[in-house]
């Protein structure tokens, strides 16, 4: 499936380490800012129980589903032992204070 670079805000509209659900071409993805301005993007839904990961807090590179506190790391989408899973992880970009999800 092919992606294409999609504008979603602006960097100083999202909130440090606060998740913000985003729909692109029906996929739920879950968006993160992180302390050091990095922005993540992972799908919203924890493999475990399909908890909404952008109500999740984030911890480093990580956030917790806010359903059983699953570790989900924002890095590659893996689900920290001795749980099990991975979400799929979408490429960001930050250009000119613009933020842009690959989806």
């Amino acid at each position: 499936m092919e992606t294409t670079k999609q504008f979603i805000t602006t960097l100083d509209q999202l909130p440090l380490n606060i998740g913000r659900e985003v729909q692109i071409n029906q996929q739920e993805i879950a968006l993160f800012r992180l302390e050091d301005n990095q922005v993540k993007a992972v799908g919203n839904r924890c493999p475990h129980e399909n908890g909404p990961l952008a109500e999740g807090t984030v911890a480093g590179d990580f956030v917790f589903c806010p359903l059983h506190n699953y570790k989900v790391s924002l890095t590659d989408g893996q689900v920290q032992a001795p749980d099990e899973g991975c979400v799929k992880v979408y490429r960001t970009s930050v250009e000119d204070g613009d933020v842009y999800v690959w989806a």
